[in-house]
């Protein structure tokens, strides 16, 4: 069995983001030569999410005004974790959100339904965060 391991570097200029890393993925995948495997992508901030779904900018939209009515940023003053940062907010949006995606590899290419792609989710950007692909198979 062969083992992949790569940090994929993101810095998102603004506070949120929704970006799109399947090339990047497919990318790995190519350099790993695993056929038939998994592919394990993860966010490695606690601030930040790996998810599946269309990339169309309105659903993209839809998700941020979503996830802003759920968890607003302001008043900071709402959260007690604000004594310290402005960023509980992106917490609570990275727990909506989750964390990783598992994707089947299935002769050499990411075994996608119609329209999924990966995506980079960010809440609390303006920095540097890492995306960990891991990927095992044959």
């Amino acid at each position: 069995m062969k083992s992949y391991r790569k940090e994929l570097w993101i810095e998102v200029p603004t506070r949120r983001a929704f970006i799109n890393i399947t090339t990047d993925v497919e990318e790995c995948l190519r350099e790993s030569g695993v056929k038939e495997g998994l592919v394990l992508c993860n966010a490695m901030h606690i601030t930040a999410s790996v998810f599946i779904n269309d990339d169309e900018a309105g659903l993209h939209h839809d998700y941020d005004v979503w996830l802003e009515k759920l968890a607003p940023h302001a008043p900071v003053e709402q959260y007690r974790h604000n004594g310290y940062e402005d960023n509980a907010d992106a917490h609570m949006k990275r727990q909506l959100m989750g964390r990783e995606v598992v994707v089947a590899i299935t002769e050499g290419k990411l075994d996608f339904g119609t329209w999924e792609q990966i995506f980079y989710g960010e809440f609390d950007g303006r920095r540097k965060k890492r995306v960990l692909v891991k990927i095992i198979g044959e």
